[in-house]
């Protein structure tokens, strides 16, 4: 479990690690900071496109030689990234690095899930995911420090030396499981036509957009809403790593416990964080507790979509677990473009608070509707 989630570290850390250092990869690169910010898009829709492509390519395959040619992927995409000199290299580096992002947790979840009683899946998955939660609060300040104290590039190289570190890990570790032999390209994608498969996805799109409409923009809210100085802006991306693990903890008991509930009371309770925060955000103690619980339901409804797009996918559970990263991310871009309308409409950055209670909302009845439409058989 530690070898598989070390490989999720890796991928958490090159994940965020560009958000702070923009200011400086934009710098060595001659563009300005919105154009470089494109980079960060670019590593989403590698995530988007490799999820169901290498996913169902690889079905055959053994799971533990496919995790190790995902986590080389991720080694090379962060090495082309750590070479690469201008925005196009920069932006064609940052799309390899995502490419083995799902689907590296596909296989990883499978495989986890494979080496524990049926009672345990959840936490076992959970566990997988733990790496990802951990890399908000060790792997990005570090490398991010690494980045701005020696050159953008030695976050990326570090990157790469956490992905060697996981390979040897997997290949010392994790037990050789096989693939499946009647697998094809067309029965792993054909999960996407299963109406279950779908609504998960789609809750996830729009559930899980409420989380980023409000963190996307985090720094401003302490600087200029709750009137804090921008050195405190730190905590708060701190609170927010907190509680991304403690929900994954927490996560992986509520899933073997009760995976419908699970996702309906994470997005319930996400609604009245929100809003909550939306009144009180102008209390520092009330905003840092309300960043901490957003990240925690944001864990507790990834890790439970999970499960139950595992479940929804069928014989495809492998791809059903890669679809969960990709519907993530979309919900990633989706949050902070809706967040920035309301800003650019003249709200206030407390507004994106909002917006994104509405998307857990709107989630919710997504997922609600989709339990009567397409329930998992």
């Amino acid at each position: 479990m530690l070898a598989l989630a070390l490989g999720g570290f890796a991928i958490g850390t090159t994940e965020f690690v560009t958000m702070g250092l923009l200011p400086d990869v934009a710098a060595s690169i001659g563009e300005d900071i919105p154009t470089t910010g494109h980079i960060i898009s670019s590593y989403a829709l590698g995530v988007v496109v490799g999820a169901p492509l290498i996913v169902a390519l690889g079905a055959r395959m053994p799971k533990r030689a496919l995790l190790l040619w995902l986590v080389a992927g991720l080694a090379l995409g962060n090495a082309l990234t750590a070479l690469a000199s201008g925005y196009v290299p920069v932006l064609l580096a940052r799309f390899v690095a995502g490419l083995p992002h799902g689907a590296y947790f596909g296989v990883a979840s499978l495989v986890a899930a494979s080496l524990v009683p049926p009672g345990r899946r959840g936490r076992a998955i959970s566990m997988v995911m733990m790496g990802l939660s951990v890399a908000t609060v060790v792997g990005v300040p570090a490398s991010t420090w690494l980045g701005q104290a020696v050159s953008w590039r030695a976050a990326y190289w570090m990157v790469v030396a956490i992905a060697a570190a996981a390979a040897v890990l997997v290949v010392a570790f994790v037990p050789v499981v096989p693939g499946d032999p009647k697998a094809t390209i067309r029965s792993e994608l054909f999960a996407l036509r299963e109406p279950a498969v779908i609504a998960a996805f789609l809750t996830g799109v729009v559930g899980f957009g409420g989380v980023f409409a409000m963190y996307s923009y985090v720094a401003p809210i302490v600087t200029d809403v709750v009137d804090l100085p921008a050195g405190t802006i730190p905590v708060f991306l701190l609170a927010f790593g907190l509680g991304s693990v403690s929900g994954t903890w927490a996560a992986g008991r509520l899933a073997d416990w009760d995976n419908v509930r699970q996702i309906v009371g994470g997005l319930v309770a996400s609604v009245v964080v929100l809003l909550v925060f939306h009144e009180f955000v102008h209390l520092a103690v009330a905003a840092l507790v309300g960043v901490f619980l957003v990240g925690a339901l944001g864990s507790v409804i990834a890790v439970g979509l999970q499960i139950r797009l595992m479940t929804a996918a069928g014989d495809a559970q492998m791809l059903g677990a890669a679809l969960n990263h990709a519907s993530l991310n979309i919900a990633n871009g989706l949050g902070a473009w809706l967040g920035g309308l309301v800003i650019a409409a003249g709200a206030g950055y407390a507004a994106p608070a909002l917006v994104g209670a509405a998307l857990a909302g709107a989630g919710l009845v997504v997922f609600l509707v989709g339990l009567r439409w397409a329930p998992v058989r």
